[in-house]
């Protein structure tokens, strides 16, 4: 029997937590509801969620302060859920190091159409990959290893979600290439992805705040068209 996945909601209106976990119970995912920013942490460490979904607007410890802890600690995809829409609110629960982020009121639909999504795109590869070498890349200074999701830079461990890594190694693994922000947006978040192109913008820019430019590699910004891993011969 196949174990259900589990979703953490929280989120201090009860109506509306329990109005969500009914609707991803009937898709089949376990649930668990906490109601304050001071419980997230012993609720993930008791439930171990494949998934949590955060209301930004929590009394005491607010969503953008959960969600640092959070990444602190766990790379548990995190899905931001707030009546705030300005582009401001959105950007910094991305930089903050959510995967995704819903306005309020929202459709049941498109919640559990994103639940699923991004779900999907940390489902572990059931299959080894056939070419082990490629789950490696090495720059003077620099290792990106995509088999056991580390990054080594100047001789010391780099903590990264899975997507800041999967971005990084992806944009080494073709030096000097030009990739556009949709295609990355394609290939690291796939073609169902309901975000926009900043997302591109704010993990590189975490990136660049955790890996400086070296004198042999950087990643560049080609202005009006994306990224590259910019090497020099």
């Amino acid at each position: 029997m196949v174990n259900k996945q589990k979703v953490l909601i929280v989120d201090d209106d009860n109506n509306i937590a329990e109005l969500i976990s009914l609707y991803l119970t009937k898709e089949c995912f376990e649930t668990m509801m906490v109601y304050d920013g001071e419980s997230v942490m012993g609720a993930i460490a008791s439930f171990e969620p494949n998934l949590i979904l955060l209301d930004l607007m929590l009394p005491g410890i607010d969503g953008y302060q959960v969600c640092r802890e959070v990444r602190a600690r766990y790379s548990t995809p995190i899905i931001m859920l707030s009546a705030k829409g300005e582009v401001f609110d959105k950007v910094l629960g991305l930089e903050l190091g959510a995967d995704d982020y819903m306005e309020k009121p929202f459709d049941s639909k498109e919640l559990v159409a994103r639940v699923k999504a991004v779900l999907r795109r940390y489902k572990p590869v059931a299959e080894p990959k056939p070419q082990p070498r490629d789950e490696s890349v090495e720059y003077p200074d620099l290792t990106i290893n995509r088999t056991n999701y580390a990054v080594t830079y100047k001789g010391k461990s780099v903590d990264m979600p899975p997507k800041e890594l999967e971005l990084l190694y992806f944009l080494a693994s073709s030096p000097n290439h030009v990739f556009t922000r949709e295609q990355l947006l394609d290939q690291i978040w796939g073609y169902e992805y309901m975000g926009d192109t900043r997302t591109v913008d704010v993990h590189i820019k975490r990136l660049r705040e955790k890996i400086k430019d070296h004198q042999n590699w950087k990643i560049s910004t080609i202005w009006g068209i994306g990224y590259k891993f910019e090497v020099k011969k």
